[in-house]
C-alpha cells in the first residue's frame, strides 16, 4: 500500500471504529446472529430486518472489539443496507475475496470497504474483518431467529 493509502486506510478504520455507523440494537429485527472471535475478542451482535421484497430493509449490531472489527461492521451496514439478498451475498463474496485472495483486483462495488485489503497479511486481522460478515452470512440463509457463528468454524458451521 503507498503511503497515502496507508494513511486514509487508518483514518477511516479509526473514524468507523469510534464512531460506527448503524450501531445500536435493532428492536424489530427478524433474525439475529451472534458472533464471536476467540482469537481476538471480538463480539458482535447483527440485527436483520428484511423487507417484503426480502431485501435486507435495516440493518444494526452492537458489540465491542478491535478497531478493524467494528470499522468493517461499520462499512459493511452501510453498504448492505437497502440491498437485495442476492446483491448482499455478492458483495460478501467479493469482500471475502478481498481480504483473502493474492491478487490486487478489488471490486468497485465494494467502496470504502476496499480500504481493508491490507489486512489479507496478517491471517488472525482476516477474522476481525470477516466477522460481521461472517454473521449477515447466517442471517442470509435464514428469514426469522437468532443464530450464533465463530470465526473458529468454517462458514458451514463445521
Amino acid at each position: 500500500m503507498n503511503p497515502e493509502l496507508e494513511e486514509l486506510y487508518q483514518e477511516v478504520i479509526l473514524d468507523h471504529s469510534r464512531r460506527p455507523r448503524n450501531f445500536g440494537d435493532l428492536a424489530d429485527a427478524a433474525v439475529r446472529v451472534h458472533g464471536d472471535n476467540p482469537a481476538c475478542g471480538d463480539e458482535i451482535h447483527l440485527g436483520v430486518k428484511f423487507g417484503s421484497d426480502g431485501g435486507l430493509q435495516d440493518i444494526k449490531f452492537t458489540g465491542h472489539g478491535c478497531a478493524i472489527s467494528q470499522a468493517s461492521a461499520s462499512l459493511m451496514t452501510m453498504k448492505l443496507k437497502g440491498k437485495s439478498r442476492t446483491d448482499a451475498a455478492e458483495m460478501l463474496r467479493a469482500f471475502h475475496h478481498l481480504v483473502t485472495a493474492e491478487t490486487s483486483d478489488a471490486s468497485p462495488m465494494l467502496g470504502d470497504l476496499r480500504l481493508l485489503q491490507g489486512v489479507r497479511k496478517f491471517p488472525l486481522r482476516v477474522k476481525c474483518a470477516m466477522l460481521a460478515w461472517r454473521a449477515v452470512e447466517q442471517a442470509l440463509r435464514q428469514s426469522a431467529g437468532q443464530a450464533t457463528v465463530s470465526t473458529e468454524t468454517d462458514a458451514d458451521g463445521a
